[in-house]
């Protein structure tokens, strides 16, 4: 079996995803645990990303989300680093770091330990964050169940945050300014 991290050709959907972050006149960029910059490394390998991906922070420990992306202390002792509160901060934190439009971020259990009772092997959360036309930053959050291992999970997290923010750049093409369109699908 390939485990490099390219085993799984994303390349229509990140073409597709450059076309609309151009259009939109967006730059993006990724915070990134889980994945360990696996985001990063898909949007990449498309030539002409620098066109519309400006970088990405892999934020693996707690003290990089703190000490980079400015995530609480109180929510990562309250919530964990695999919570939607986190991502949350984590994407808001990018956008700040990386002077961007809009961001995605990820932390999630991978395995094949670091699974419990409350956050099981596969527990994967995401956000989307962006600016509105005020200059305002607002993120979505949803926790996803993957199955498979270390590296179908991380595999499956890349895609989904992709198409994730192909959702976001779709919402805002409709003039659906604060992605309400965007579904729970948890």
């Amino acid at each position: 079996m390939d485990h490099s991290m390219m085993s799984v050709d994303l390349t229509p959907a990140i073409n597709v995803l450059a076309e609309s972050l151009k259009t939109l006149g967006w730059q993006m960029g990724t915070a990134e645990s889980c994945t360990g910059g696996g985001i990063a490394y898909y949007l990449t390998e498309v030539p002409g990303s620098s066109a519309w991906f400006a970088g990405s922070v892999v934020s693996y420990s707690n003290a990089v989300k703190q000490d980079v992306l400015g995530v609480t202390s109180h929510d990562l002792m309250d919530y964990g680093a695999v919570s939607e509160q986190v991502v949350a901060q984590m994407a808001q934190g990018a956008l700040r770091v990386l002077n961007i439009d809009c961001a995605v971020s990820v932390s999630g259990i991978a395995g094949p330990g670091g699974a419990t009772p409350r956050k099981p092997l596969g527990m994967v959360c995401f956000a989307w964050s962006w600016r509105d036309a005020h200059g305002t930053s607002h993120a979505r959050t949803t926790t996803k169940q993957f199955t498979g291992d270390r590296h179908s999970i991380r595999v499956q997290t890349v895609e989904y945050a992709i198409l994730g923010m192909q959702r976001l750049c779709d919402a805002f093409g409709s003039g659906d300014w604060y992605f309400e369109s965007f579904e729970r699908d948890d």
